[in-house]
This record gives structure tokens, sequence and C-alpha cells, in this order.
């Protein structure tokens, strides 16, 4: 809340744009049409408009902003915070690292409103274009991409990990029989799934059509949290924990959980549209909101995190939920849970990550998006099919999720700590550029009257 203070005495100087070298690329044009394309399903906004800006002509209330935050934050991400305890050492040592770290994912959060306003920009793209230039802009662009790029994999490795245990639960025949029947291999069942639900919901063109499946996955996520902490505080008779650490082995061992908190909490890409949403945009309102929404995600991962740890101890896996047996009844009601909330954030993140691929695409062929129509659909089915293979693909070879979620977690590091940073830097630096300029044309001025 720091930020907030700091950031609130200086919202009312200039709304115009902050770097001069982001007008050079002729970015205003269509800055409209992909800030519409990046908006999230639960998102309603006017059009940009240098006069709609900070007057409350915005559709989403406060509350309604801090349920569509929370909705951003939390995911199939928790599946992974009790393994995040265990790497950091313990259940003080991880509440202690949440606790740091999000001090400056709120204050990043408040930033990216308040150069959003002195911008007048309404994606996170586009802020970070507009305050710190081409260079880091367009390094924001393929940040985004790769991200996304990277959780749809996720998400496709984690539908593998709840099928093999809702089909280990269906399959009543021995193991020791030998071989597994070809339909129920991983490979089969994770294609099989992708194909027929997965890339049908990712071709259209707009995904609104999700909003109602997105509030159902989010109902899900607190379901799977309700479960494990149920689960630790009446245990199944089996289940008995390894050993659980009290304190992490080396003090470098916590920062081994950064990128997991990164990937859980990761909700700034979204907030921008969120912000610009909202009756009042004011940074104020926004720094209780975000404080609001985060305490709320600081909630459910850390009854999660603590309780599925403290169940399992250092023996819990990377996705919590292949610690249960496979015969549990609420345990498999919450698999099926996260397979749908995965089946409906897929096309959200591929929609996004095909957005930011267009807006490079059109800007560096100098194609306007209204003289594009024709050949958007053909390279829209081109740029689908092709990430849909891809992420499959590198799915079906890359069954470790850790993996995939320490490339992502730190580049979700890079939105929440290093952009920005970026953008107050440079928010700040221009700010002084234009007072001392001020001064000294009223310096002129005072010696022309002398």
């Amino acid at each position: 809340m720091v930020a907030c203070a700091t950031l609130g005495g200086t919202m009312a100087q200039g709304t115009g744009s902050i770097n001069s070298d982001y007008k050079d690329w002729e970015w205003s044009a269509d800055a409209g049409e992909r800030a519409r394309l990046l908006q999230s399903p639960s998102v309603e906004t006017v059009p940009k408009s240098g006069e709609s800006q900070g007057n409350g002509l915005g559709a989403t209330s406060a509350l309604g902003a801090v349920f569509i935050v929370v909705n951003a934050a939390l995911g199939a991400g928790l599946l992974n915070f009790p393994a995040a305890f265990s790497m950091a050492g313990g259940v003080a040592a991880g509440i202690a690292l949440q606790m740091c770290m999000l001090i400056f994912i709120i204050g990043g959060l408040v930033i990216l409103a308040y150069c959003s306003q002195a911008s007048n920009e309404r994606t996170y793209q586009e802020v970070v274009w507009a305050v710190c230039g081409k260079v880091p802009g367009v390094l924001c662009e393929v940040a985004i991409a790769v991200y996304t790029f990277g959780t749809c994999i996720a998400f496709l490795i984690i539908i593998g990990d709840q099928e093999d245990k809702i089909i280990a639960a269906l399959v009543t025949e021995p193991e020791e029989a030998g071989s597994s029947h070809w339909y129920t291999d991983r490979k089969f069942t994770i294609s099989i799934t992708a194909f027929l639900l997965i890339l049908p919901l990712s071709i259209p063109k707009e995904i609104g059509f999700q909003k109602y499946a997105s509030s159902l996955s989010v109902i899900g996520t607190w379901y799977v949290t309700a479960v494990i902490i149920i689960k630790y505080i009446w245990p199944d008779k089996e289940l008995v924990p390894v050993e659980i650490p009290t304190s992490p082995s080396t003090w470098t061992a916590v920062f081994n959980a950064m990128p997991t908190i990164c990937f859980g909490f990761q909700c700034h890409v979204s907030s921008v549209p969120v912000f610009n949403s909202m009756k009042q945009p004011e940074v104020k309102t926004w720094g209780a909101v975000v404080t609001a929404a985060m305490v709320i995600a600081l909630f459910v991962y850390t009854g999660t995190g603590v309780c599925g740890f403290l169940t399992f101890g250092a023996g819990v896996e990377q996705d919590v939920l292949l610690s249960y047996p496979s015969n549990d009844i609420p345990v498999a009601l919450a698999r099926a849970f996260i397979i749908l909330c995965v089946l409906t954030s897929y096309p959200i993140l591929h929609f996004c990550g095909r957005a930011v691929l267009e807006g490079l695409w059109l800007r560096y062929t100098g194609v306007t998006v209204e003289e594009d129509v024709v050949r958007e659909r053909r390279r829209r089915l081109l740029q689908t099919i092709s990430w849909f293979l891809l992420t499959l693909l590198l799915a079906l070879f890359i069954p470790d999720i850790g993996k995939v979620i320490s490339v992502i977690g730190g580049l979700a590091a890079c939105f929440i700590f290093v952009f920005p940073g970026l953008c107050l830097i440079q928010a700040k630096l221009s700010e002084i550029q234009e007072t001392r300029a001020i001064s000294w044309w009223a310096q002129a001025g005072l010696h022309c009257c002398c």
C-alpha cells in the first residue's frame, strides 16, 4: 500500500502518451481493437477515448472487480502449492515467502493502474509500449505469447494427470495382467480430449460465450481447496505422511517455491482491462480492490498449500491430487472440476496469445484490422491449429508439470516485478522531465518580464 500513497498524489498529471517513441510506431489506430481482443470474457468496457477515461463510464463495480481479479488469480496453479511449501522447507517458510511477495504483487497491480491512466492505454502490453518504448514493448508481447503457450502445455499435462487417476478408478482389471488397454494410454486420452473439446473451443474469433463456464470453473477451484482442507482435518487411515520438514535445508531453498507462487498469483496481464472497466477507475479504489482480491487468493492458496503439505509431507506430488488414492470419490469429483477448469482456461489463454501474435503481425505488415478481415480467418485457423498441435506434442512428451511450472513461473515473475518496475521508473522520469521543462519556461517568462 506504500505504492498507493506514492502514486495517488501524481494521478492529476497529464494523460497523454508518456513515451514519444511509442507514437512513431503508429499503434493508436488499432489500439482499441487490440484492447478488445485481450479482454477477459467477464470484463465489459467502453471504447477507449480521451473523454471516457476516468469519467466513470465503465460497467464494473468495485465488488465485481474484486471477483474478476480473484477469478484471474485462482486456477489450476493451486495444485502445485503443497509441493511449493515442501520445496520452501515447511509451513512457516512458505507463508513468510508468500507474505513478502504479496506486497510486491499488490504494488505491481497498483503501478499498472497508475501507468494505464497516465498513458491512456487499456491492456498490459499497450501500457508497456506507451510508457517504456519499443524494445520493452516487443519483449513484453513476446513474453506474453511464450507464457500463454507454456501455460497451455501445463493445462494439457494436468488433464493427463487427472484422467490417469480417473481411469485407474474405473478400470477394475488387476495391474498384474501385464499391459493396459490402448484406450487407457495417457497419450491417447490427452489427445482425444484435446481434439474433441479444446480445439473446437479455441477456433472461434470471440470467447465471450465461455464466461459462464469460467464461473463454474472458479467454483471448482474452491471445491478442490475445500476437499484438501477436509482431507487434512479428517484424514483417511491409509494416508500417512512420510516426513514433514519444519525448516529449509538451506536459506536459498526457500526461493525454489517462487516460480509456483508467481504462477499462482499472476493476474497482472488481465488486470489492466479490469481496471479500465470499472465505473470509477481510480488508483485509490483499485488499490483497495486488488488488496481484497489478493487476500482472498492468499487464503485459498495458503489453505491448499498448508493442508496438502501437512497431509503428505515431503512426499507430496507436484500435483497434489495425484497423492490421493484413485478410488476416493470426493477427490475424483475434484479431479473432474480441475479438468473442467482447464478445458475452459486453455481456449482463453490461447485466445490471449493469439491476439498478441495478431497484433505483432499487423504492426510489422502495416495492415489495419479493417483491411485484413478476409485473410484474418485463414490466418486465425493456421495460428490456432499450429498452436494446438505444438502444445499437444510437448505435453505428450513432457509429463513432468514441475519443469513447465519452473519456466512459466519465471515469466510470471517478469509480469509481476520487472515490467511494472520499468513502467514506474519511466513514468517518474517522464514526470521529472516535464517538471523541469515547465520550470525552465517559467524562469524564461520571469526574465522577460524583468
